[in-house]
């Protein structure tokens, strides 16, 4: 007889390895409860960067290898405590485009038993779809889903509650401190986006990632779900002058979010612009959540009460 408060939930993991911060989200639900009565367990966010050396040296350190690898096992134990039925590790950018990633993954999975995927730009952009983000928004109408990772930015767009196409572009904030974008990708993704303005006037803009949450909760805008973009621009113009520790000091920023908030406002504005979009939908949810919503539907399809 298991009695406990712990144990009489139905847990859901998703791990995120991305090129900024290795993040761990644990879900759950109650027996008879359905997959949008899901809540939160545990969120963790471990910043590891690992895309200074994917895109700095092409390769992830051993220093880094270190401790991703003692990130990824204390990730499992957790798992263990908290009973989890299913979960998906996804790797992003860095992992990607890194060469010795996919042998990182290898030794993480005969280590820990934790399968990783290394998945690309549109794999990405289709999980965070699926968190439901059609849901939040009225059916009707055009939009593009942007979320702006450390490694790359992923643009989709959505007609009419469907998901049309997604776009991975090789432009990111950690990539573009560490001056590793190429004037080609910014050329593509503002030649794509005045296509997308001319295709379809009044197109609206829903952003996701770290960054757009961080900027959003800065504007003081706590109600709507809504920033404007002529506000996210002031911003911007405030942030920009500061090196990384004013910014810690007057905007309260912890110090792995003080230098990548600038490149992100950036990649918003810019893509604001070539739509001309006025405001950025922020609903804050990302690939994590896209990953348990998936699983606890999954598990809930094949185990019919």
């Amino acid at each position: 007889h298991r009695g406990s408060m712990l144990e009489s939930k139905l847990n859901f993991a998703a791990i995120d390895i991305g090129s900024n911060a290795v993040r761990l989200l644990i879900k759950g639900i109650r027996p008879g409860e359905t997959v949008d009565e899901m809540t939160k367990c545990v969120l963790l966010r471990i910043p590891l960067r690992l895309g200074e050396d994917a895109f700095g040296n092409g390769r992830i350190s051993q220093e880094k290898q270190k401790r991703l690898m003692r990130t990824i096992k204390s990730f499992r134990l957790l798992m263990k405590v908290f009973d989890v039925v299913s979960y998906r590790a996804c790797a992003t950018s860095a992992m990607r485009d890194a060469s010795n990633g996919g042998r990182i993954a290898d030794r993480i999975y005969a280590k820990t038993g934790i399968r990783i995927e290394i998945i690309d730009g549109v794999e990405e952009a289709r999980i965070v779809y699926d968190s439901h983000i059609g849901d939040l928004l009225e059916s009707e109408g055009c939009y593009i889903c942007v979320d702006v990772g450390g490694g790359s930015t992923e643009v989709s767009l959505i007609h009419d509650g469907e998901l049309h196409s997604s776009r991975s572009y090789d432009i990111g904030t950690v990539r573009m401190l560490s001056g590793k974008v190429r004037e080609q990708s910014w050329e593509a993704l503002r030649s794509d986006m005045d296509a997308l303005r001319d295709a379809y006037p009044g197109l609206q803009i829903i952003g996701s990632g770290g960054n757009i949450n961080k900027l959003y909760s800065l504007s003081g805008k706590k109600s709507d779900g809504q920033l404007p973009v002529a506000t996210l621009q002031k911003l911007y113009n405030r942030l920009k002058p500061l090196d990384p520790e004013q910014r810690m000091e007057q905007f309260r920023l912890n110090p792995d979010r003080a230098d990548v908030i600038v490149p992100a406002a950036e990649i918003f504005l810019t893509i604001a612009r070539h739509v001309e979009a006025a405001t950025i939908f922020v609903p804050t949810i990302g690939i994590i959540d896209g990953l348990t919503h998936t699983l606890c539907a999954d598990y809930l399809r094949n185990h019919p009460a």
